[in-house]
């Protein structure tokens, strides 16, 4: 282990990162890498231990605990589920001495537990935090942060008072790629920002959200009544329990699932506190299987001028049956290029003005008498250079991180070092607020058809 992490720092200080020449080549970002991965062949002591236990343990809590078991020093101490048989899977891969319960209190009560991962159902995020916190619990909270924008202050304001570490799990903020493209926009790489526009592609039923229900799915194997615990009655449903994103009773749709990737990683690159405006529409293109959250949704948000950034406006895109096969791209637009963020890597295009303005081809002279073209070609001549008249070039740049390199790995990695050293998280609460509040913002708009009103300093709809 400790040899391939030589070769990786070897790979981060080679050229490998930025294959084209370019003076930004020893941008932090590489340095940032490199402290990481040192990080992690510190030796642990049996201070610096932590023991964890896991709230929801379906596809994100599995990936959660595979991903933070991976960082040194870092103990499972238990799990909790609903359903019984992710609860038998559990003792399965850990040993059947593992403690697992179906209520989420039992892990809080457990003193030899130091931070908590919450990858349950959006509608119970909230409520686990704050109890979460109250328990003297550090807390790892899956995205969306929150199910109602209302339950964000609360949070804040409880992360605050007990001075735990809360890290909100949305990892691509983590990567070393979007570190990248932050100093490559504050750089003026691109000249000044005047749009964004993220899209969040699929085209699987996996990637719809249908995944596979068991054979023995009823209210008793599922604890029902307790899932239900925050939603209105409902009769037993096996859909909104394994397919809980589609349904807006339990579940946030692709705004809370996908946009939030979208508004974290622009909020992140950006330094922006959010959008002042936000209209969302969508319809139900393909999955058409009783889910009451559509399938391909649109947003358009308007980011308002300030000490952060310039005005832009941002386009949100989600399609799950998209005959791209599926894409993930971040596209920030300035007046000389573009920043293209996909995955833990980038490009950037350059297309800049030339300093003369245009003149001839597409243009109305040609309808001008033939004397006043003449007379105007010779002004024009005798005002702007040759060079003048040129479009300036610069280098393509294009970012790659090394083979292997993981920003899930990072985004625990961060957590559990604050946890260690009080350092500030990446993604703290309020960060994960001021992101999920306009995803929810976009349901809203949704269903309202009306355009949002959000004060992105204040933190509060208009």
């Amino acid at each position: 282990m400790k040899n391939s992490r030589r070769k990786f720092l070897q790979q981060i200080g080679a050229t490998s990162l930025v294959t084209a020449a370019s003076p930004l080549a020893s941008f932090a970002a590489r340095e940032k890498a490199e402290e990481r991965i040192l990080m992690y062949e510190r030796p642990v002591t049996p201070n610096d231990k932590i023991r964890i236990g896991v709230i929801g343990y379906g596809v994100q809590g599995h990936f959660d605990l595979d991903t933070a078991l991976k960082v040194p020093g870092v103990e499972l101490a238990g799990i909790c589920d609903l359903y019984t048989g992710r609860l038998e899977n559990a003792k399965e891969k850990f040993g059947k001495d593992l403690f697992t319960t179906r209520n989420y209190k039992d892990l809080l009560d457990k003193k030899d537990i130091d931070a908590i991962l919450i990858c349950t159902t959006d509608v119970w995020h909230a409520r686990m935090t704050l109890d979460a916190l109250a328990k003297g619990k550090h807390v790892y909270i899956e995205k969306p942060m929150i199910y109602k924008i209302s339950e964000g202050y609360p949070i804040m304001e409880a992360a605050k008072k007990t001075g735990k570490v809360v890290l909100v799990g949305s990892q691509r903020v983590s990567s070393i790629g979007y570190a990248k493209a932050k100093e490559l926009l504050a750089a003026g790489e691109i000249g000044k920002l005047n749009m964004v526009n993220a899209v969040y592609d699929r085209q699987s039923s996996i990637g719809a959200w249908q995944y596979t229900i068991p054979n023995d799915a009823d209210a008793s194997t599922t604890d029902w009544n307790r899932f239900i615990e925050v939603t209105e009655k409902m009769p037993f449903d096996a859909k909104r329990f394994f397919w809980w994103r589609a349904f807006k009773e339990v579940g946030t749709g692709v705004a809370g699932d996908l946009f939030i990737h979208l508004l974290s990683g622009a909020h992140f690159i950006t330094g922006s506190n959010g959008p002042e405006s936000i209209y969302s529409t969508g319809q139900f293109s393909y999955w058409k299987d009783g889910r009451n959250l559509p399938d391909v949704m649109s947003g358009v948000m308007q980011y308002p001028d300030c000490a952060e950034h310039p005005a832009f406006q941002m386009t949100l895109q989600v399609n799950f049956i998209s005959g791209t096969g599926g894409q993930e791209v971040i596209r920030f637009v300035g007046s000389e290029g573009v920043i293209e963020v996909q995955g833990n890597g980038l490009t950037v295009k350059h297309s800049i003005m030339p300093e003369a303005p245009g003149f001839g081809g597409y243009d109305s002279l040609f309808t001008f008498s033939k004397s006043m073209q003449e007379a105007m070609t010779k002004e024009y001549n005798a005002k702007w250079t040759a060079e003048q008249r040129k479009r300036p070039t610069k280098e393509d740049i294009v970012f790659r991180p090394p083979a292997g390199y993981s920003d899930h790995l990072d985004h625990f990695t961060n957590f559990f070092d604050a946890i260690r050293t009080n350092k500030k998280v990446v993604e703290d609460a309020e960060f994960g607020f001021r992101a999920a509040a306009p995803a929810l913002a976009c349901n809203e708009s949704y269903f309202s058809k009306k355009i949002i009103q959000w004060d992105p300093v204040g933190m509060k709809l208009r």
